[in-house]
């Protein structure tokens, strides 16, 4: 079930991208009376699952879910339609239009994926709000457990100030990715501001060590279930240790500590339950472990236990707008900031770009809209990025001769463009086949 509902959201995304990309080339060529022969889902190598023409355009789903497409006639495409560009240019080919409707033309899928990012942000904005806990509120510091962050320097306590320069005002999903993507860290450390240079080659370490989050909320110790063959079978589900050995520990990593220093001892605790302390003798074992499985609290819990402060911030429509164009603007610029990084060597980021697994991977395995709609508005500003890349045979490489085209008043020759388009294909199975392969690797060694 949780893989089919993990299929069903990351083919429910790709669907609603790709048709929306191709309906944006779809609907100014249309608009310049450019005829349309072919408006697909997916390829349709050989044959396709379902077919209808409608008028002079033929609607369908292909088989092969690696894109879409629309074929417009006159043009010079994957289709590589040759016999079609050696007859006389006709009124409704795309070759015969002037060279501002065509690049209005070839624009338009990557607008539409642009447009369509900034919409579905503004339109969580309205209908979830904005929900975070203040970094100030964060009086304990963060938790910090992957052996990379832990390599650079930062430790669990610190509390990030500033990323480059710019000053972190909340905690959320965002916070990762700036730290990653930095290159200065300024924290404060016991009430000492210091400031971490980050490895240039972070991406690269990150590959490298077991996985786990960025950073995190420290939380407390809650046992969520006692092992049948554990000794400690005075302890309870939904427990939270308040005190171990006569240490008052407020966090999962401080207990943590204290039961490290206890190992093979028999002491004795004191458990939150029912609104009640209650003492609780337990044996630690020979590997600092009490034979539970640790629970979470959900953040309305913490709130009212007093650990975290949770803000929440609603937007009416209007004021959602403001709110979604920034969300999309800090997201678009970010995700320009990871290209950077893949494209320079000395980073090892490129060892991290994923195919399609690595997409079907970042849904959940439950359905939540909120998720699914964060993740799609993503997606939209990578697809359309990546088709503004000057590589021929994606939508950039075409904008790139149209613009030499309109600066020179020369256009290429017909030629040129197919050799152009192979190249460009050629490029980009070469890039599928890496991004794939990266997949295919990671599932092997494990990272």
């Amino acid at each position: 079930m949780d893989i089919f509902i993990k299929l069903s959201q990351f083919l429910l995304s790709l669907s609603l991208l790709i048709i929306l990309h191709e309906l944006g080339h779809f609907i100014p060529a249309k608009l310049f009376k450019t005829r349309v022969e072919k408006f697909y889902l997916f390829f349709d190598v050989k044959y396709s699952l379902l077919k209808k023409k409608i008028g002079e355009t033929e609607y369908g789903i292909g088989w092969l879910p690696l894109g879409g497409y629309v074929k417009i006639s006159g043009m010079i495409d994957e289709s590589m339609d040759k016999e079609q560009m050696a007859l006389p240019p006709q009124p409704w080919e795309f070759r015969s239009k002037p060279a501002w409707q065509r690049l209005i033309i070839m624009l338009g899928g990557v607008t539409v994926n642009f447009i369509l990012a900034f919409i579905i942000y503004i339109g969580m904005a309205f209908a979830y709000g904005d929900t975070y806990i203040a970094n100030a509120d964060l009086k304990d510091g963060l938790l910090i457990e992957n052996k990379a962050m832990q390599n650079a320097g930062f430790k669990t306590g610190d509390k990030i100030l500033a990323v480059d320069g710019e000053k972190i005002a909340k905690f959320d999903n965002d916070i990762s990715a700036k730290i990653v993507m930095g290159k200065q860290v300024l924290i404060e450390r016991n009430g000492v501001q210091q400031e971490i240079k980050m490895p240039n080659d972070f991406v690269d370490q990150l590959s490298k060590v077991e996985k786990a989050p960025i950073v995190g909320i420290r939380m407390p110790f809650v046992i969520g279930a006692v092992a049948p063959e554990s000794k400690n079978t005075a302890l309870q589900a939904k427990d939270i240790l308040i005190s171990l050995n006569g240490q008052k520990i407020k966090y999962f990593d401080e207990g943590k500590t204290v039961l490290e220093s206890n190992k093979n001892k028999a002491i004795s605790a004191v458990v939150f339950r029912n609104q009640k302390e209650v003492v609780v003798p337990v044996q630690v074992s020979n590997e600092g472990k009490l034979g539970v499985q640790p629970g979470g609290l959900g953040m309305e819990s913490l709130e009212k236990l007093g650990y975290y402060k949770i803000s929440k911030q609603e937007f009416s429509l209007f004021e959602s707008i403001p709110f979604g164009i920034t969300k999309g603007k800090n997201q678009l610029v970010g995700y320009g900031k990871q290209l950077k990084m893949i494209f320079s060597p000395s980073t090892g980021a490129y060892k991290q770009v994923g195919g399609f697994k690595a997409i079907f991977d970042i849904f959940p395995s439950n359905w939540s809209w909120e998720t699914f709609w964060s993740i799609t508005a993503i997606l939209s500003i990578m697809l359309g990025v990546m088709n503004l890349l000057p590589i021929p045979a994606l939508d950039g490489g075409h904008v790139m001769f149209l613009l030499y085209e309109i600066i020179s008043g020369k256009k290429p020759s017909d030629k040129f463009l197919e050799n152009a388009q192979m190249v460009g294909f050629v490029l980009l199975i070469t890039l599928l086949l890496f991004a794939n392969g990266n997949d295919i690797y990671k599932a092997i060694v494990g990272k």
